[in-house]
């Protein structure tokens, strides 16, 4: 009896966690990703990191081998199932503030107030309550489910030509506590044997 008291303080303990205000997001960006798919060799990278302590979201990518120089990056969400389909750009249009546009290959790092609506297509806006907290609440819904990818268009591609969908970074603390609580259990299991 006093394992299984152990195991649920251990579970209450996990459950007890406090929430990070920081969330992590990659994808791997390429044609084949897109919807349709193209045969861009192309290839960039994207990491999004949303603060929701601060309403903020800090947006890196790069990217190299366009086909032809870009016209614009952003995000685009909520798709109806995770990971598939297409769906209207939820952030800055037509491209994300500051996006070294007219290249075939570069680097961008930025960090937006999500506070403000010029963070977002006003189409998103309007679509979440119409204002910029509804839009913020659902696009890091989307970004939670699956439903959102970075996008890269350039003048051959116009619909795309690199993309991936942005998928949740699991915390570093969420593995310790994970592995511990797999030892905890692991050894409670071999003392019952005994």
């Amino acid at each position: 009896m006093k394992y299984s008291s152990l195991v649920a303080g251990f579970l209450f303990a996990a459950l007890a966690l406090p929430a990070a205000a920081q969330s992590v997001y990659t994808a791997v960006l390429s044609g084949s990703a897109e919807e349709p798919a193209n045969q861009s060799p192309a290839t960039g990278t994207a990491t999004v990191t949303v603060d929701t302590a601060n309403f903020t979201m800090r947006v890196q990518e790069t990217f190299s081998g366009l086909v032809a120089e870009n016209t614009a990056s952003h995000i685009h969400c909520c798709t109806a199932t995770p990971l598939s389909g297409n769906v209207g750009v939820a952030t800055t249009t037509p491209t994300f503030t500051g996006f070294p546009t007219g290249t075939t290959s570069g680097v961008y790092d930025h960090t937006f107030d999500m506070t403000n609506p010029s963070s977002y297509n006003q189409a998103f806006i309007t679509d979440h309550g119409g204002t910029a907290s509804g839009a913020f609440d659902a696009l890091v819904a989307g970004l939670n489910s699956g439903s959102a990818y970075a996008n890269i268009h350039s003048s051959t591609f116009q619909a795309g030509e690199i993309r991936g969908f942005l998928t949740l970074v699991p915390e570093p603390e969420s593995y310790a506590m994970l592995l511990a609580g797999l030892g905890i259990i692991s050894i409670l299991a071999r003392r019952r044997r005994v």
